[in-house]
């Protein structure tokens, strides 16, 4: 009998999920799709949902026509060292805020959420101009990738701060305090107690900063004009900006190369990463 319920149950939750399952699948089956029709059969009508035959030259052809391989080298770098910059500011600020008291603390954490609200275009203009008035030799860091990594870690760290702090303050002082009895200084115990069971809520906040960082665009557009510092979604956009006809299957073939890995990465680790952060909060 309980196996019965367990399974009807599981037949119900599936049968509730999967119109929600085939809404969020549907823009991956257009895009694999188009992406693999031969030119003619994408603007065909009526249209045809399946290709007569599997056109894999248009990956082959997108990578050559816009360089994606350097795209994502570019997004790559960016978004690991973006990250990373991230983690290193805000893990510190988020421990001080969970662990050492200050006067203005919940004006703070307001704070920090209320600047997460701003949108970069409304800033992007601003800084451009602090990117062309910093100077390093003869350069300026219009036109690096510097640049573009420096801006986004500092849009992540207030968020980063924000969801890291709340966690933070949810792992017993006491541990912390059991091992300063046991002769432990402060470095000590956060490196040896208090990060590893910080981990899960570390990875959550760099998988998030890491897929912001690779999907952004507007500031990217504003600082970076070699092509060969382009990043990804500015590889994608020059299959159709400034084109007179656009070869709809391979945009489709390159925003699908540049989608789902990240979605892939994200959609496995998700589960286990929430679930070791609820396992987390009970210890």
């Amino acid at each position: 009998m309980i196996a019965r319920a367990k399974l009807r149950r599981s037949v119900m939750s599936w049968l509730v999920l999967l119109p929600l399952i085939v809404l969020a699948l549907f823009p991956f089956a257009v895009m694999l799709s188009t992406a693999l029709k031969p030119t003619p059969e994408v603007t065909a009508y009526p249209p045809r949902w399946l290709p007569s035959r599997l056109a894999w030259e248009n990956f082959v052809d997108m990578w050559q026509t816009v360089d994606f391989g350097t795209g994502v080298g570019n997004s790559l770098y960016v978004a690991v060292m973006s990250t990373l910059l991230t983690l290193l500011v805000s893990v510190p600020a988020a421990y001080a805020m969970s662990r050492l008291p200050f006067r203005g603390a919940g004006l703070y954490r307001q704070f920090l959420l209320v600047t997460r609200m701003l949108s970069p275009i409304l800033l992007v203009l601003g800084l451009f101009r602090m990117a062309a008035a910093i100077h390093i030799g003869d350069a300026t860091l219009v036109d690096t990738l510097t640049s573009v990594i420096v801006i986004y870690a500092a849009f992540n760290i207030a968020f980063a701060v924000w969801m890291l702090a709340a966690y933070f303050s949810s792992i017993p002082i006491e541990l912390e305090e059991a091992a300063w009895i046991d002769g432990a200084n402060r470095l000590q115990s956060v490196v040896r107690i208090f990060l590893p069971l910080s981990l899960p809520a570390i990875a959550i906040t760099a998988i998030v900063n890491f897929v912001g960082s690779w999907n952004e665009f507007v500031v990217a557009l504003t600082m970076l004009r070699d092509p060969s510092r382009l990043t990804l979604p500015l590889k994608v956009v020059n299959l159709v900006a400034g084109r007179y006809t656009v070869d709809w299957n391979q945009v489709m073939a390159a925003t699908l190369l540049a989608t789902l890995p990240v979605a892939v990465v994200f959609a496995a680790l998700q589960r286990y990463l929430v679930q070791g952060l609820t396992l987390g909060a009970v210890k």
